[in-house]
């Protein structure tokens, strides 16, 4: 399976027979070849609980099954498309911000603010930054949307990355993850943006942050 950039705003995806890929119901532009799309019940390999854990957080996003031997092009909204390649290690993004991904990867979920307590957890719900994220893991390619272009910023020891919560895309490699307010719980009220929250990540990988704090 591969991903060709086209453009900023659209991908060329290879559908071989034998694999399959998923997509965003309403990401396929067109297509060339003998290509067949399915609803994906369980939204990959994630499962029912996945696709539960994800609808709990608002966050159900659902996905086609693309199978067969042909070339799809995909896109969505206008969206700006970065691809990532997974060599092994495991991707973080919110359910909304994928486009498409390699059926190979194994999908499941994971919460946001887990490694921050339960403060993460109400600090999430507060920010409205989505508390589910899903997980891709193995060897792959993954393609997912922002506004205005992605950044990767490289994380390392001593080097930890405050992001807005709003801003942030994705994240992968060992890192950790902590949601935090550097105001006092009254000047919270109102205010969803970086001003009032941060996500801290720390350890050794990459974060992808979008220009804009706009929401898919």
């Amino acid at each position: 399976m591969a991903f060709r950039e086209v453009n900023s705003k659209m991908i060329e995806a290879t559908v071989l027979p034998g694999q399959r890929l998923y997509s965003q119901r309403g990401a396929m532009l067109a297509y060339k070849g003998d290509v067949s799309f399915t609803p994906s019940v369980q939204s990959g390999q994630g499962g029912l609980m996945s696709m539960l854990g994800r609808r709990v957080a608002g966050e159900a996003a659902p996905l086609m099954t693309v199978e067969g031997s042909g070339t799809v092009l995909f896109g969505h909204g206008g969206h700006h498309i970065q691809i990532i390649e997974l060599t092994g290690d495991t991707l973080y993004v919110e359910a909304d911000r994928l486009l498409a991904f390699d059926g190979a990867l194994r999908q499941g979920t994971m919460f946001l603010g887990s490694q921050g307590g339960v403060m993460g957890m109400v600090r999430g719900q507060v920010s409205g930054q989505g508390l589910f994220t899903t997980t891709l893991q193995g060897h792959g390619a993954v393609a997912v949307m922002a506004h205005g272009g992605v950044i990767e910023v490289p994380i390392g020891p001593g080097r930890e990355v405050h992001v807005d919560p709003q801003a942030y895309v994705a994240h992968h490699g060992d890192v950790r993850n902590r949601l935090s307010t550097a105001l006092g719980w009254r000047d919270m009220v109102g205010r969803g943006s970086g001003e009032a929250f941060q996500l801290e990540l720390s350890g050794s990988g990459a974060v992808y942050v979008q220009a804009s704090e706009e929401k898919l």
